[in-house]
């Protein structure tokens, strides 16, 4: 490997499995010391009583890493300082934030509870900021009092998020907020040294089969040759995110699968028409269809 982040120390959270495992031995790989955040949480946020986190450190260790287990709930404003703090006891600093964890309670909007949405969104949305907020809070001491900050953010939104999914609102509010933080975040971090970005992946995870139906289907592993929908395609981005080589890049959202990068490219000034005084109501229906007729197609949501 080429040490692209030799001794920088990273958090992951979520890394039990799927693409969080996939990042976090893939930063470990390439020099440098993780921080294994998972709760052990089943596919719909309940306990499980197990730590795959530990199975990731082990894996880690042996490979002549340096790593170690953090079971904090990122979505907990004190669980998620105390996953800073993780960092800051073990390796006595902090370098990258990879905000990975999450998980699904899909319904339709019109029988969806309360609870179901507030639980997506409260490990999700929340439990970005909440990291995001005690780490940043972090740099900007170490800015503040003279020190050096070349630290990294890098978020986890989804193709829900920017393009919508069926049956699957509370997630895809959750991953557009997410990209709006990250834009959010970028604007208001950069003067302490810090750069935030996000990825929205398409892998195989237990989120994309246990969806079942033909996302399952796409996402199955091929009986031979490249496999597109490995956790692990989406890993070296985000582990050039975290390195050095990236200070210039910052309030970007990349699209990942398989081989293929994208930067997407979320909400612009499109076409407008311009009165100059207010417009009549009756006014308005030939305006908004010239408008539409110049402006770009929107992407379809998902499923539909």
């Amino acid at each position: 490997m080429s040490g692209l982040v030799d001794d920088r120390v990273v958090i992951v959270t979520g890394a039990g499995r799927g693409i969080g495992r996939a990042h976090a031995l893939a930063f470990a790989a390439e020099g440098a010391k993780v921080v294994v955040n998972d709760i052990g949480a089943g596919l719909d946020g309940s306990a499980t009583g197990e730590s795959p986190a530990e199975q990731v450190v082990a894996e880690i260790v042996a490979a002549g890493g340096e790593a170690v287990v953090n079971g904090d709930d990122v979505a907990d404003w004190a669980g998620a300082q105390n996953l800073i703090k993780a960092a800051l006891d073990h390796f006595g600093r902090l370098d990258v934030l990879v905000n990975n964890a999450g998980f699904l309670r899909d319904r339709m909007l019109v029988g969806m509870s309360e609870q179901e949405w507030d639980a997506v969104v409260r490990v999700h949305l929340k439990g970005h900021f909440a990291t995001l907020r005690h780490a940043a809070a972090y740099w900007r001491g170490e800015a503040k009092a003279g020190r050096s900050v070349d630290a990294r953010i890098i978020n986890t939104s989804s193709g829900a998020g920017l393009q919508g999914s069926i049956g699957q609102g509370n997630y895809a509010a959750a991953k557009a907020g997410i990209a709006e933080l990250t834009i959010q975040a970028a604007a208001e971090l950069k003067n302490y040294g810090v750069t935030v970005n996000a990825i929205a992946p398409a892998a195989r995870t237990r989120m994309t089969i246990g969806a079942g139906g033909a996302m399952a289907e796409a996402m199955a592993a091929p009986e031979d040759g490249f496999d597109a929908m490995a956790p692990e395609n989406v890993s070296p981005l985000v582990v050039w995110l975290g390195s050095i080589e990236s200070k210039d890049v910052t309030g970007r959202v990349f699209e990942v699968e398989g081989g293929k990068i994208t930067v997407a490219e979320g909400w612009r000034h499109g076409p407008t028409q311009d009165k100059g005084a207010r417009w009549e109501p009756k006014e308005i229906g030939p305006v908004v269809a010239g408008l539409l007729a110049k402006a770009e197609t929107p992407v379809p949501v998902y499923g539909a």
